[in-house]
């Protein structure tokens, strides 16, 4: 369990053996894949780091709880519009050792305060979507400051692709994770959950799920027009929705106005995501957009066979035709054909369902975070060479 932070700063000091200190930066602590990534790195941190979540956003809280069950702190960055100011204060505050960005915007705003007051603390940022996607300014400014970090990860090969060309080969690509053998063991109550939602008609049954926020590149009109055409041939199958987000509402009516209502049945945000996910039997995707998705990682770990869109990093992890089947983005009628194919054929589902269990060896989070703590270790041991 972290401590409370001590303030500290020179190598002198960091010598006497005293704990690491890292300050995670995001923009808020809601039920993104980002954030998910931050709870299980805490989880499953070494007990003698010390960690403190900096958010900027007070309104994206979901994860506040989880964060601070870990025994880090979580803290505000405040301010308001001054807020480069507010989290200059809070670093100087803090002293930590190291901070670890998650936003581009964030992760230019420490650079450049660490290289203007000259505190002695390494940046090490995590690049979890693809460039493109961000702000011609953003994009521009994290490309001039980015050579200012201690160490860069990004999150698939793909966003690695997507980057500055003179930024690629000093970024690592490293596999978060999520909590395997917890997740694992889950599966033993699989017939639970599906009793639960489904009831009388979980023995005929194919649960599809599908577990993103409703943000354009989750693609849910996509989602939505496969969903209605598999329905069209298939009246034993059900979906789960599982999310939140500005476009939650227009979903729903959606829904509604189709009359799909009975079939497409919208949970909105649920703070016990991977127990329904359990109840599964295939777990789907229609991104246009991604990195490497946490949600899918859950699902391996659940052993849910993938259906799945070959958008961002997904193929890098769902091998088609083994764990899952991947269809090309935007290809509505390719997602419907895919999950009849599953739902029709019980025997192959299994078959994908051992195979996505075993996949999910691959996204250990205590693996990962064993990999980032070493990573902040050695970007702290360059930085008091060079002091």
């Amino acid at each position: 369990m972290s401590r409370a932070p001590q303030a500290t700063s020179s190598p002198d000091q960091r010598s006497e053996k005293r704990p690491l200190h890292v300050v995670h930066l995001i923009k808020g602590l809601g039920p993104g894949g980002a954030e998910r990534l931050i709870v299980n790195q805490l989880e499953t941190g070494d007990p003698t780091i010390e960690y403190t979540v900096l958010r900027l956003l007070a309104h994206k809280h979901h994860l506040v709880p989880e964060v601070e069950a870990t025994g880090a702190s979580s803290l505000l960055i405040g301010g308001g519009r001054t807020w480069p100011l507010a989290l200059h204060k809070r670093l100087r505050n803090l002293s930590p050792d190291v901070i670890h960005a998650h936003s581009p915007v964030l992760a230019v705003a420490a650079r450049l305060l660490v290289r203007a007051s000259g505190l002695s603390m390494t940046v090490v940022t995590t690049e979890h979507n693809r460039w493109p996607r961000h702000h011609p300014l953003t994009r521009l400014a994290n490309k001039f400051t980015a050579p200012l970090d201690s160490r860069r990860i990004a999150v698939s090969q793909d966003v690695l692709e997507s980057m500055s060309p003179n930024l690629k080969s000093t970024t690592s690509v490293l596999d978060h994770g999520v909590p395997v053998e917890q997740l694992a063991a889950q599966r033993s109550r699989r017939a639970e959950f599906r009793a639960r939602l489904l009831g009388d008609r979980q023995g005929t049954t194919t649960l599809i799920g599908i577990v993103a926020n409703f943000r354009p590149e989750k693609a849910y009109d996509v989602f939505f027009a496969a969903a209605a055409s598999a329905l069209a041939t298939r009246d034993n199958l059900h979906f789960l929705v599982i999310g939140q987000g500005p476009g939650e509402a227009d979903f729903r009516q959606m829904v509604s106005d189709a009359g799909l209502g009975a079939q497409i049945e919208v949970l909105g945000y649920r703070d016990d995501a991977t127990n329904v996910m359990s109840a599964f039997d295939i777990f789907t995707l229609s991104s246009r957009h991604e990195g490497k998705p946490v949600s899918l990682m859950e699902a391996f770990a659940l052993g849910i066979p993938v259906v799945a869109t070959k958008a961002g990093g997904i193929p890098e992890a769902v091998t088609d035709g083994h764990d899952g089947l991947l269809v090309e983005i935007d290809d509505h009628l390719g997602l419907a054909n895919a999950w009849i194919e599953l739902a029709d054929d019980p025997a192959k589902r299994e078959r994908m369902a051992q195979a996505a269990g075993e996949s999910a060896s691959g996204f250990d989070a205590a693996v990962a975070t064993r990999s980032i703590e070493s990573l902040y270790r050695d970007a702290v041991s360059a930085l008091d060479a060079g002091a």
